[in-house]
């Protein structure tokens, strides 16, 4: 096997073993739940869910409908995010390689195996990991194309990549930048310019639509300069020991940052693609919040690439420096010994960097480590709940947990649910409106409840109007008793008293103490 077949296949391999490592966490979170549970509805029902809701992960939806038919289980919904991250560890070594040489290449791609953000989402259920893929496979088929090859495989992927998610267009704004860096020359913008229109024509039918669906990401808040440095921490090392030291190597890798005339070199390669993206996300998100990380996980591949360059540079030096104080004779062999002494010492760098993180990463696959664990949730309403009982969701998206984990809460009741999630087009399912769900709360003498905490200690007001009189209903007519709860998510039962409170509806529930 060749130097440069071995520099890609390790990182390949240790990505897929670090990616494989516990996959199963005994629970999806909601996102996961959401891919795990449209997924598995007909192409007919996914098609009209695109319709209204969430079109920007059409296409992800509709390859892990093709994934879930093999077998539905958590383990094969992140399997293809696994495979995505291991081939983008493969194609950051390509593309070292390419650019510099195979120790760069090889230690790029470990480096990007062992970065604990490349670790968490090769094992979401989401599409981040094979965005991320696509954007570094079209980084590569862009060097390509600049040296003198098509651009239209090129186009495809960046395209294709796209319809994953559309903030990947962004990437056209990382290589224009390495155009300029490289001062290429006329021909190459016009190759480059064609294909960034075709990709931009593309995308548009799936823009307007997202466009229509932006409720989506009202959640979201205007990044600040906190934002900016959690990131550069998380592409540079989480830990202040190793994020010093990649530092410090990217810093002289930055060295590297022009070449030739109509040469993209490393360092022009990879700065723009690991900055520019987040940097106009961010930027823009001033206006109309659209940033999160994970939107930018792509942007990653950049990093590694330009910490290696870096550290290229630096066993190059070091190595001219031993050279000089040695005598004449066999300089092959010297050359040999030092590149080879050059690779291994990179390999052991980051050898410790992983050992260092290891108790990130390991902590990173514990059931926990997400924003909630909708299968310990499921777990608490199948030991509390039985058949017949009434069972309420506040808010209506925590439906996710009944919808993923049927079993559950097989024989109870869902007390406002007016229309199925599949057949009505929508995530959660459509409930009755705010009257009738007042009505339908009135005749129960005791309901399940399944809640985000910050509602039921009122911290946090419910904005639509269904959620509203639920939480009314219950914080005035109700008390609560048995009580679980799994990090922010609460399972309570609550029952109606023999006399009424009366509490106004913006006091908070006050749960029997046991």
């Amino acid at each position: 096997m060749s130097h440069r077949a071995v520099a890609v296949a390790v990182p390949v391999l240790v990505m897929l073993a670090l990616g494989l490592w516990r996959l199963d966490r005994g629970g999806m979170w909601r996102d996961e739940a959401v891919t795990f549970q449209v997924g598995r509805r007909t192409l007919p029902q996914i098609w009209l869910l695109l319709h209204d809701v969430d079109a920007v992960h059409g296409l992800y939806y509709l390859l892990l409908h093709a994934v879930l038919a093999v077998h539905p289980d958590e383990i094969a919904l992140r399997l293809p995010s696994v495979c995505a991250a291991a081939g983008t560890a493969g194609l950051v070594a390509a593309l070292g390689t390419r650019l510099v040489r195979p120790r760069v290449g090889l230690w790029a791609g470990l480096l990007y195996a062992v970065t604990p953000m490349a670790g968490h989402y090769a094992q979401e259920g989401r599409s981040y990991a094979l965005v991320a893929a696509g954007a570094t496979g079209a980084s590569l088929l862009f060097v390509r194309a600049v040296r003198g090859g098509s651009w239209w495989p090129y186009g495809v992927v960046l395209a294709l990549t796209c319809w994953l998610h559309e903030f990947a267009v962004l990437v056209l704004l990382a290589h224009a930048v390495s155009l300029a860096l490289a001062r290429a020359g006329a021909r190459v913008w016009r190759g480059w310019g064609r294909t960034a229109a075709a990709v931009v024509l593309a995308l548009l039918p799936m823009a307007l639509v997202s466009r229509e669906q932006a409720a989506q990401l009202a959640w979201l808040r205007a990044p600040t300069t906190g934002t900016a440095e959690r990131l550069l921490y998380r592409f540079l090392g989480p830990t202040d020991p190793v994020f010093w030291v990649c530092a410090g190597l990217a810093v002289v890798g930055l060295a590297g940052l022009v070449g030739r005339r109509g040469e993209v070199t490393c360092a022009g390669l990879a700065l723009p693609v690991a900055v520019v993206p987040p940097v106009a996300l961010m930027l823009a998100s001033q206006a109309s919040p659209l940033y999160v990380d994970r939107y930018v996980l792509y942007a990653l591949s950049g990093a590694p690439l330009l910490v290696a360059c870096g550290a290229d540079r630096l066993a190059g030096a070091v190595g001219r420096l031993s050279a000089g104080g040695r005598p004449e004779g066999r300089p092959a062999a010297r050359s040999l010994g030092t590149a080879l002494a050059g690779v291994l010492a990179g390999v052991l760098a980051v050898t410790l960097s992983l050992v260092h993180q290891f108790p990130l990463l390991r902590q990173d696959r514990e059931p926990g480590s997400r924003a909630d664990d909708l299968g310990a949730v499921s777990r608490v309403a199948a030991r509390r709940t039985g058949p017949g009982d009434p069972v309420l969701f506040l808010p209506a998206a925590l439906r996710n947990v009944a919808l993923t984990y049927p079993g559950a809460f097989r024989g109870t009741r869902d007390v406002l649910l007016v229309a199925e999630a599949a057949e009505s087009g929508t995530l959660y399912g459509r409930e009755a409106g705010a009257a009738e769900a007042r009505r339908r709360l009135a005749g129960l003498s005791r309901v399940w409840v399944v809640a985000d905490g910050r509602l039921l200690a009122g911290r946090r007001a419910p904005r639509d109007p269904v959620e509203r009189v639920k939480a009314a209903v219950l914080w005035r007519e109700f008390t609560g008793r048995e009580q679980t709860v799994r990090g922010g998510t609460v399972v309570r039962l609550y029952v109606r008293p023999v006399s009424p409170r009366r509490l106004p509806p913006s006091a908070p529930p006050r749960p029997e103490r046991r």
